[in-house]
């Protein structure tokens, strides 16, 4: 037979760089890569400053005392420590992790914590069970790329409330839940990362938080509060979280990605006991049960090392890095260019000045040693062309100053291009930079 009248093949229609394109689940297009994952390759060459990722610097641990716990849990629990565990989590860790939210004021029963691989996987497993297609989900402006990539996995509908100094405007949120009402389209949650928020670094006043959990309990809409930098302080003081003022109607999540470390990948949320039952069910279904040697681990080391002196460490070496990038960013930026000044946590979000495209600029970064995320990565919409995330956490002060530096360079560069040429930002930019106005 010849070539021309052969029977197509399954599998060898669509693109032919993905011969398996026509059979993904419709769900599949929500799936890409984030702006952070896809500088990973470029930030992580030795010449570059990398001012992009979120890395602790887990390097300020004391290794060896922990290279000795992983020894202990293999020598003297190693049986259990191998074997299968609970989906919901080891039980003596989630009575540990409710002493270690005492620290953020919130009294909690170790059955309504389920442990989960990172905060990460509470998100998914939370989007998994409340989320249909087109169901609304409300997030704030900008917000956590990879809460983005996760929603739009599960095909739901994203709307964007904007921020200033104070947090989220609580007045747009209730326009927006009022919208999506007369709509007839059911807001699933709001999700809100109320301490030094990333990208924008803004922590939300005690005075919003009263008035973002009015507007909910009044919509009846669930709150998701993820909590991964709260004890990451450096100056200020701290804030009520949400869950101590939700009355039933807010998740909480927690991680020990940024106080211990990522590689280890304990996180948990703090759920009513209905909506934790059901958590514990998709956990199963998606991964059976956790590490049960990772959680040994985390166990032994909050059972027996000095993990709050290890915070307070932490928050030393971080309040000096985010000095030195917040006078760095004061000392040398052009006229025309904004920033937050964070209380804690690990990001700094930048606004450049009119006409100037971060996404755009990035080559030019690199051209000079120096990288960033742009701001459209942390938007569902498009918006964030002419802003940036500058992360404090992993470089060290002096890396920071000469990093920031090198950005100044690429922005003069571009500055220089705008006034020859015109704006860096294209046609389809136009009325997409809310970040400077809602992050000034």
């Amino acid at each position: 037979m010849s070539a021309d009248h052969r029977e197509q093949q399954p599998g060898q229609q669509g693109s032919r760089i993905d011969p398996h394109v026509d059979r993904y689940a419709l769900r599949a297009q929500g799936m890409v890569a984030s702006e952070v994952r896809a500088l990973f390759a470029v930030a992580s060459r030795p010449e570059i400053v990398s001012l992009a990722g979120g890395m602790p610097n887990v390097a300020a641990l004391p290794l060896e005392q922990i290279g000795d716990l992983v020894k202990d849990v293999v020598s003297e629990e190693g049986p259990a420590a191998l074997q299968y565990g609970s989906a919901q989590g080891d039980p003596v860790l989630r009575e540990q992790l409710c002493e270690y939210m005492t620290l953020e004021g919130i009294d909690a029963a170790p059955d309504d914590v389920i442990v989960t691989v990172g905060s990460q996987q509470a998100l998914d497993l939370i989007t998994r069970v409340f989320v249909d297609p087109g169901d609304v989900v409300l997030t704030e402006a900008p917000t956590y790329v990879t809460a983005i990539n996760t929603f739009a996995a599960f095909q739901a509908d994203i709307r964007h409330v904007s921020m200033d100094e104070g947090g989220v405007d609580a007045g747009e949120l209730d326009e927006a839940l009022t919208r999506a009402a007369r709509e007839g389209k059911p807001v699933k949650f709001f999700y809100t990362i109320p301490n030094f928020q990333n990208p924008g670094g803004i922590t939300m006043t005690a005075e919003r938080r009263a008035e973002v959990m009015q507007v909910c309990e009044r919509h009846d809409v669930l709150v998701v509060e993820d909590n991964p930098y709260g004890l990451l302080r450096y100056d200020g003081q701290a804030q009520p979280t949400l869950y101590s003022q939700g009355r039933g109607n807010v998740i909480y999540l927690g991680s020990l990605s940024k106080t211990l470390s990522p590689g280890l990948r304990i996180g948990w949320a703090l759920a009513p006991s209905a909506v934790r039952a059901k958590l514990v069910l998709a956990a199963e279904s998606a991964m059976l049960s956790h590490s049960t040697f990772n959680q040994l681990v985390v166990r032994r080391y909050l059972d027996t090392f000095p993990w709050r002196e290890q915070i307070k460490t932490f928050n030393t070496m971080y309040g000096e890095r985010r000095d030195a990038m917040l006078s760095s960013l004061s000392a040398l930026m052009p006229r025309g260019c904004t920033w937050t000044e964070p209380e804690g946590g690990f990001f700094v979000w930048a606004t450049l000045p009119e006409g100037i495209d971060a996404k755009a600029m990035l080559p030019r970064a690199v051209t000079e040693r120096v990288a960033y995320v742009p701001g459209t990565g942390f938007y569902a919409d498009g918006r964030g062309r002419a802003s940036m995330r500058l992360s404090f956490c992993y470089p060290t002060p002096e890396q920071i100053r000469e990093g920031v530096r090198r950005l100044v360079g690429a922005i003069e560069g571009e500055l220089d291009l705008r006034d020859t040429f015109g704006s860096t930002l294209g046609p389809s930019a136009e009325g997409s930079q809310a970040p400077a106005a809602d992050l000034p």
